[in-house]
Parts: structure tokens; C-alpha cells; sequence
């Protein structure tokens, strides 16, 4: 998982709007990649978190955790690097209060004093500088996916459930010692295939 926080001048964010970023699923890859320099070019500051696998499935595995909260916890830890004085947060949740209240609670304190917060769901499709931001992290998504094809030298396609690449992939690698530091153990569709798995051995009794 990939986590920015892009911090902006109102003219700054004006620039971001005329090089016309948007939500960047919305984009080709082409266009994202193209977009990403410029954006480096424009942005006042900025913030990255690559989350991997693992701590993906520590936190899903911790009861007082879960994925919002691994969310929330990075946005507030690059938001308090930042320090600014409007903070637009897109909110992964639809429980908008519930998850502001966390978000608070993991700013720093001279943050959180003085700087307004607008926690807003799909905040990347009404927000500049939220699509920027969702740009890049697709974009160092995009890459990454590609180094990992690389390293373990087979495609499996964009990563996502509703690839038939990416599918076939897991069905018949989800075992495989070579790609395991790839998938998130707490995953419902890896965990399935686990369990299919284990069901097979019972039945050969």
C-alpha cells in the first residue's frame, strides 16, 4: 500500500489543476507518468510510506487495529512532518467522524492545534491536490508491481482481483516459498486457497 501527502501554496495548487490531475484511476498509465515529474516539480513538499504486505496483515491481525487505522496512522505521521495549516484528508471510511476523531488523536500536538482538517470521502475526485497525490502513489504503485514481476520473474498482471492474470497467478502461486513475501496472508482470497488447500489434504484420509 502507498501513502502521500503532497503539501501545496494555493497558486501551487492552481498549477496542479491546469496540468489537469484527477482521481488517477481516471488516467492511463501514460498519462500518470507523464503527470509525475511535473507534480514533483510543482508540489511546496511532500511525503511518502510504502506499507508492505506484512504490516498490512500485522495490523489486520491486531484487535485493536484494522486497515483504516494503518491508514490513518501514516496520513497523521506525514501530515505532522508537514505541518500545515489546512490538512484535506481523503478518507478511506464512510464513518467520516469515527475516523477524524482516530486521525486526531495520532497528530502531533502543535498540528493539531493549529491546523484545520477536511476529511472528506473521495476527497481525490473534488481536490487537486488530493488526485496529485493520488497520482504519484500510483504511479510508485505502478513500479513496484513491476519490480516485484521482475524479481520473481513471472506476470501476474496489475495485483488486483479483477485481473484474470492476477488471479490465475494466485491460484497457482499463493504456495509458491518464492512469492510469499508478496501476498498479504490476511487476504480473504489467499486465505481460501489456504484453507481449499488444507481441506484437500483432510479428504486424501
Amino acid at each position: 500500500m502507498i501513502m502521500v501527502a503532497l503539501a501545496v501554496t494555493p497558486e501551487q495548487e492552481q498549477k496542479l489543476q491546469w496540468l489537469g490531475v484527477k482521481d488517477s484511476k481516471l488516467l492511463s498509465r501514460e498519462a500518470r507518468e507523464e503527470m509525475f515529474d511535473r507534480i514533483h516539480e510543482i508540489v511546496h513538499d511532500f511525503r511518502i510510506e510504502v506499507i508492505e504486505a506484512d504490516a498490512v496483515d500485522n495490523a489486520l491481525n491486531d484487535i485493536n487495529s484494522n486497515l483504516n487505522w494503518l491508514e490513518a496512522n501514516s496520513q497523521a505521521r506525514m501530515c505532522s512532518e508537514l505541518n500545515p495549516d489546512l490538512m484535506i484528508i481523503d478518507c478511506p471510511s464512510i464513518n467520516i467522524q469515527g475516523y477524524t476523531d482516530y486521525f486526531k488523536t495520532k497528530l502531533s500536538k502543535g498540528v493539531l492545534e493549529k491546523s484545520e482538517i477536511r476529511m472528506e470521502h473521495k476527497a481525490d475526485a473534488k481536490y487537486p491536490v488530493v488526485a496529485a497525490a493520488s497520482v504519484v502513489a500510483k504511479v510508485i504503485r505502478d513500479r513496484s508491481i513491476d519490480h516485484l514481476k521482475e524479481e520473481i520473474g513471472i506476470d501476474f498482471g496489475s495485483g488486483y482481483m479483477g485481473d484474470q492474470k492476477t488471479r490465475d497467478f494466485l491460484s497457482e502461486h499463493y504456495d509458491n516459498p518464492k512469492c510469499q513475501h508478496i501476498f498479504r496472508k490476511m487476504w480473504k482470497p489467499y486465505q481460501n486457497l489456504v484453507e481449499a488447500k488444507k481441506q484437500k489434504k483432510l479428504g486424501e484420509f
